[in-house]
């Protein structure tokens, strides 16, 4: 049976998703229905182009030498890839065998057999978190942070390369104890680097143009110096951070 994934758009300039430049594949569907979604126009698998493995792999390799030179390589997002797992372990592996960096973007909502699958060619994990009350996380994504969280100690044991990604959502994920609740969990697990992404609303339009209601409008992006004081507080635990616009 031929392995054909959803593929929803590339971008071949990317500089925000991994070390370096990239080429960065988005791909449909995703298990999470966060209330700040900016690619919501990712997840009704409707809009999208069917590819082999082998297919994608020709688009990207003329890139190969221009994004390497930069410490860069190939990064899957989406929507979340991990909604697609034979897909993009055939992919990863044939960029693998080009000596192709390969980094998944994804939430970690997945089964522990899939990780399995991916860790041997996926070199870096770039894992979103969300919220660490599973209410709120509920909430927040419509699913439970359990499973994500036991998925990245799993992955923290196994010596995978992990890079978080930390929306910074006023009223949600800002608050002392969600935070605190984050320095905890960093605590327990081995990990490169923690992004801080700012929230935005510039993905609102996509939401009103699908006619779905956006139920987080009237929040509005967190303050400078709000998102450096969440900065600073990491660091001094000494862990690498950084601003992701």
């Amino acid at each position: 049976m031929t392995i054909k994934g959803k593929i929803h758009s590339f971008e071949t300039f990317g500089t925000l998703d991994g070390p370096g430049i990239r080429f960065v594949i988005f791909m449909e569907g995703c298990p999470l229905r966060c209330l700040y979604c900016h690619n919501v126009d990712m997840l009704d698998m409707k809009d999208y182009k069917d590819m082999t493995p082998e297919q994608l792999f020709k688009k990207i390799i003329p890139y190969k030498t221009y994004f390497q030179s930069s410490g860069g390589g190939v990064t899957l997002s989406g929507g979340d890839p991990i909604m697609q797992p034979n897909f993009v372990v055939k992919f990863f592996t044939l960029c693998k065998q080009e000596g192709i960096h390969t980094t998944i973007d994804t939430s970690c909502f997945t089964t522990k057999e899939t990780l399995d699958r991916l860790i041997p060619v996926t070199d870096l994990w770039m894992i979103s978190l969300k919220h660490f009350n599973e209410t709120k996380h509920l909430k927040l994504t419509g699913q439970s942070n359990k499973p994500i969280l036991e998925n990245i100690r799993y992955l923290s044991k196994k010596k995978a390369n992990i890079r978080f990604r930390y929306m910074v959502l006023p009223g949600w994920t800002d608050t002392f104890f969600n935070l605190r609740a984050l320095k905890k969990f960093l605590k327990t697990v081995r990990f490169k680097l923690i992004e801080l992404l700012p929230y935005h609303t510039h993905g609102i339009y996509k939401w009103e143009h699908l006619g779905l209601k956006y139920k987080l409008k009237g929040t509005k992006p967190p303050s400078e110096n709000s998102i450096r004081k969440i900065k600073k507080m990491l660091e001094k635990e000494g862990w690498k951070v950084m601003i992701n616009e």
